[in-house]
């Protein structure tokens, strides 16, 4: 697949977003070849100890960073804070660091992904207990039985941020510090750089949210769908460098975050239709049917509550939202490609 680009857009200031159809014929010339064909271009190019990098990557350690030791005490939104972070990160590295494959950079992302992958399970059920308090606001009445099923599920996520916060302890964090503290004092990598990286994730990632989401057409499959999440967050990440690079606030991070939140929430409720089936099975081998019975009937809400979000995703059409997210890039979408 060819990419095409606008001009310099991608490294000074994108122009008025254009539809697919306004977009100029498909260029030969790299994504680097048009920003060094600016004045200063050459000079930033051949800069390999670029501090703009650099200093990005350092604003970025020091947010998480920050988050950590409220964390530490179980602040819910220290959790967030901290697990998104590490993502943006994670996501970063490879785009701004000299060496993208050398030790300390591969170290470090394998050191933030066990971060993110320790306050994960605690904040899943942050949500999923959310997201059933507003299935229990929504009654006229709750029943004994719900109550206890909510009463389970507050009890998992407190046992859940014990377990976060031993796992955090055990991790290696003055090894990831140190590692992005020298990726920082090496310097980063030149803003041409970045963006000619930035553009070849962009291809990848789009294609296969693209294909991904023609191949599920109209079928729900929760566990798809939150694998093309993923991508679409890691989209959305990575534009935010590119943005942050040029100290260029555009408008190609809100397809991405769009589609990330439709397929959310869907994941969010077939893990917890999950954790009912789970209760489900559990209280009928204690012989308590009844609380079964009341647990299979909380799984079958969250299913029906998945496929109504499943058809409002649907309806925002999922592959218009790629294309879209590519057109605020000056990028063509893969259909107009083939």
């Amino acid at each position: 697949m060819q990419v095409r680009y606008i001009g310099a857009a991608m490294f000074r200031a994108l122009p008025r977003t254009r539809e697919p159809s306004e977009l100029p014929e498909r260029r030969s010339t790299s994504i680097v070849a048009s920003v060094t064909s600016q004045p200063g271009g050459p000079q930033l190019a051949t800069n390999g100890r670029n501090r703009l990098a650099a200093s990005l990557l350092k604003r970025k350690a020091s947010t998480l960073f920050r988050h950590f030791p409220s964390a530490l005490t179980g602040d819910e939104e220290a959790i967030h804070q901290l697990r998104v972070w590490g993502r943006r990160l994670r996501v970063a590295l490879p785009l701004l660091v000299a060496k993208p494959d050398g030790r300390r950079a591969t170290r470090a992302r394998r050191l933030l992904r066990e971060l993110t992958q320790a306050a994960g399970s605690s904040r899943d059920l942050d949500v999923l207990l959310e997201s059933y308090d507003e299935r229990l606001t929504a009654l006229p009445a709750r029943s004994a039985d719900q109550n206890l099923l909510r009463r389970r599920l507050a009890s998992a996520r407190r046992r859940s941020r014990a377990r976060m916060v031993e796992n955090l302890l055990d991790l290696e964090i003055s090894r990831l510090r140190g590692d992005l503290a020298g990726l920082i004092a090496r310097g980063g990598t030149p803003p041409a750089i970045v963006c000619e990286r930035f553009a070849a994730l962009s291809e990848r990632e789009s294609r296969c949210l693209h294909d991904g989401f023609t191949m599920l057409g109209t079928r729900l499959d929760a566990r798809e769908l939150h694998a093309l999440r993923r991508r679409a967050r890691r989209l959305r990440y990575a534009t935010e460098v590119c943005d942050q690079i040029r100290s260029f606030e555009s408008s190609a991070t809100k397809p991405w975050k769009s589609l990330q939140d439709l397929v959310g929430v869907i994941h969010d409720h077939h893990v917890l239709a999950e954790w009912f089936d789970r209760q489900a099975q559990n209280d009928r081998k204690r012989g308590k049917d009844a609380l079964a019975a009341t647990a299979d009937e909380e799984a079958a809400w969250a299913r029906t509550a998945m496929r109504r979000l499943h058809e409002e995703l649907l309806a925002a059409d999922p592959i218009a939202i790629v294309a879209r997210g590519l057109a605020a890039l000056g990028q063509a979408s893969p259909a107009q490609l083939e």
